[in-house]
């Protein structure tokens, strides 16, 4: 996998997804909860691989070096 986000992208993700998993922890367990769950995993996921396969499929790269 190349890598396809920058670093500033891959910060937010992190920040972003550490904030959604927080609050979901925080909530009362429902669906609502778990969807907080699963888009903050993902967000970590892919700040820590540098890989989105959104950014993949829809041709961006924010990835400046190459």
């Amino acid at each position: 996998m190349v890598k396809n986000e920058s670093g500033v992208d891959r910060i937010i993700r992190a920040v972003a997804g550490i904030a959604l998993v927080a609050a979901a922890f925080l909530l009362e367990a429902n669906g609502f909860t778990v969807a907080l769950y699963v888009v903050g995993i993902v967000l970590i996921v892919t700040a820590m691989t540098g890989f989105c396969l959104l950014y993949k499929i829809f041709g961006i790269d924010t990835n400046r070096k190459k």
